[in-house]
């Protein structure tokens, strides 16, 4: 059994790539007994390594071939029995596959049907393709990321994918569960990254509406415009990133880079240029591992820019237990925290069809056995499954 608040709460995830997977392993973290429903020949994404995907650890696996009426019955048949059902295929894909929200809830009418795409399953580019950088640059988050007089930054595919995708997914299962609870009614829940990132953006909007944010790169407070908030180079050509907004912060910032500027005009732009030069020039003049001394335990708001694998050695980082080495990988570990609920890392990613039979078993899915011998689910051998990196 899973520790966690979602404990006892069941998922499909039909298989697919980047937010809803991640949206599975949110709840697999969280709890709940996440199934994922593999396809012969897998996503094609990290082909011979699925046991490296982190977004599936927590999770079983089983193996069916959906282009098989029995494989199509069998998830209907395990659809009856879950709580929450999550696919992330293109608008109408599911539909002609026989597992739309239509049979799916005519088979269970408290299910929670989680529909993840990057356009909606509505509007003018529904069924087109797409990718994070497209939906954020439609959003407006493009276009407010990057250095004054240059082109957007990419900022990877965490505003679109995983912030503004798979985490709205969690968040709308999550509500839909709470009214399942209370009515016996389950709800489709239709989740697309541009909706999200655009509410990622309602802080923006609201700074763009007092006037205090102006819609140009690197020119306001939080995008690098302010030399006080903003990334400077060590001697050593390492990163200190600066956030000393709030002046009592700024005091503190001025003392440690030893500046004597006038902390009562930190907001006088016309000083700014200048103010960035010397800031850069102190930054420059030392190694970060000793810009991060004379700040430890400052709240001028500095912090060493760590690169993924150091930043597991990061003493915070790592009394905290924020990102751990687990099975052999480097993670996160699940988050938030819960005080009566605690959360743990769940099991390895499996390969694709390591818990066919056991799952179909447990699941009361009937003729288990039949199934595998048709050819319309598989099982893969323990052998196969086999980490050599683990011996």
């Amino acid at each position: 059994m899973n520790s966690g608040p979602l404990s006892g709460v069941r998922v499909l995830e039909l298989a697919g790539i980047g937010p809803a997977p991640f949206a599975g392993m949110t709840l697999a973290d969280l709890g709940a007994e996440v199934v994922r429903v593999d396809r012969p020949g897998g996503s094609g994404f990290f082909p011979g390594a699925e046991h490296l995907d982190l977004l599936n650890r927590g999770k079983k696996s089983i193996l069916l071939d959906l282009k098989r009426p029995q494989a199509v019955a069998t998830v209907l048949d395990m659809a009856a029995e879950a709580d929450v059902l999550i696919e992330g295929y293109r608008p109408g894909v599911a539909e002609r596959l026989g597992l739309g929200p239509g049979e799916c809830q005519a088979r269970n009418p408290r299910l929670v049907y989680g529909r993840m795409t990057g356009w909606g399953q509505d509007g003018p580019l529904a069924r087109t393709a797409g990718h994070d950088i497209g939906y954020i640059a439609l959003t407006g988050a493009l276009h407010a990321i990057g250095e004054a007089g240059g082109p957007p930054r990419i900022p990877l595919n965490l505003v679109g994918d995983f912030g503004g995708g798979g985490n709205y997914l969690v968040i709308g299962v999550l509500a839909a569960l709470r009214e399942a609870d209370r009515t016996g009614r389950g709800q489709v829940v239709d989740a697309a990254i541009v909706d999200g990132a655009a509410h990622l953006l309602a802080g923006t909007h609201m700074m763009l509406a007092t006037g205090t944010w102006v819609d140009e790169r690197g020119a306001n407070l939080l995008d690098g415009g302010a030399p006080f908030y903003s990334v400077y180079e060590t001697a050593d050509g390492r990163h200190m990133a600066v956030g000393a907004l709030e002046p009592k912060f700024y005091v503190e910032l001025l003392a440690g880079l030893g500046l004597d500027d006038d902390p009562a005009r930190q907001h006088d732009r016309t000083l700014w240029p200048a103010l960035r030069a010397r800031i850069a020039a102190a930054f420059a003049a030392r190694t970060q591992a000793e810009w991060s001394g004379i700040f430890a335990g400052s709240d001028a708001c500095v912090a060493p820019v760590m690169s993924l694998r150091d930043a597991a050695h990061h003493p915070h980082i790592k009394a905290r237990g924020s990102i751990v080495e687990h099975d052999g990988l480097l993670q996160p570990a699940p988050a938030p925290r819960f005080s009566l609920t605690p959360t743990m890392l769940g099991t390895p990613p499996p390969v694709p069809g390591r818990h066919t039979l056991e799952v179909l078993d447990e699941w009361g899915v009937p003729d288990a056995a039949a199934l595998i011998e048709s050819g319309a689910a598989v099982q893969v051998s323990a052998d196969a499954t086999k980490d050599p990196r683990r011996g």
